[in-house]
């Protein structure tokens, strides 16, 4: 019966690769919680707190859900709620 041998090279490296996954893992993770709390920060700063309280949500669906288009849809209606009112105003306006 042949014994499989490894080095200690191997094994460390074995063991470093484990533990640069679980670095690469806890640096992104902790890079995109610190954007999503920007970004609802500057959220919450931008619009209402019903809009943003809507947006916020939103986001945390998108991501639970694996789907951004939720997210999206959520600014676009936004977006073209906001357009709606300037026309509004500007037609009363006149």
């Amino acid at each position: 019966m042949k014994l499989s041998t490894r080095s200690i090279l191997q094994e460390l490296n074995q063991v470093a690769s484990v533990r640069n996954a679980d670095a690469v893992i806890e640096s992104r993770a902790t890079n995109i919680i610190n954007s999503a709390i920007n970004l609802i920060e500057s959220m919450k700063k931008q619009y209402d707190p019903e809009v943003a309280d809507e947006l916020e949500r939103r986001l945390l669906n998108a991501i639970r859900g694996q789907d951004p288009a939720k997210f999206t849809r959520g600014i676009r209606k936004i977006a073209e709620s906001r357009k709606s009112k300037r026309k509004l105003n500007e037609s009363t306006d006149d």
